[in-house]
């Protein structure tokens, strides 16, 4: 079951990189029951580029799971 974050709290960013890695990253924090979203340029996505931080996919968690998601992504 999902862990559900409190509606007031902030989402915090965790992890940045290309949308393969951040797919990666959104399945493994998923997969422990950790929300994910997924913040990007859509025009990155379309056309794959990398330029400029155009294809840099940022991944934001609740912050009272913060910590969390990053031991994950630490091991």
């Amino acid at each position: 079951m999902e862990k559900e974050s409190n509606s007031k709290n902030r989402w915090v960013l965790v992890f940045t990189g290309t949308m393969t890695q951040a797919q990666i990253v959104e399945g493994l924090l998923k997969s422990n029951d950790i929300p994910v979203k997924l913040e990007y340029e859509a025009i990155g996505k379309v056309y794959g580029l990398t330029v400029d931080g155009l294809g840099r996919v940022r991944v934001y968690v609740p912050e009272d799971l913060y910590d969390i998601a990053k031991t994950l992504l630490e091991d």
